[in-house]
């Protein structure tokens, strides 16, 4: 999409993120995907949408 992470400010972000604590079933979602989401919701909600 037209905000996500580039690969490259990825590349830099991934290595800080926490690896996953326990075992079990895999997250329905990507951390990429979570943090572009928490983006798109923070930028949306400046702008006064939903």
């Amino acid at each position: 999409m037209r905000f996500d992470l580039t690969d490259a400010q990825w590349a830099r972000l991934e290595p800080s993120l926490p690896a996953p604590k326990r075992p079990g079933r895999p997250s329905q979602w990507s951390k990429r995907q979570l943090i572009n989401g928490s983006r798109w919701r923070v930028r949306s909600a400046r702008r006064g949408g939903t």
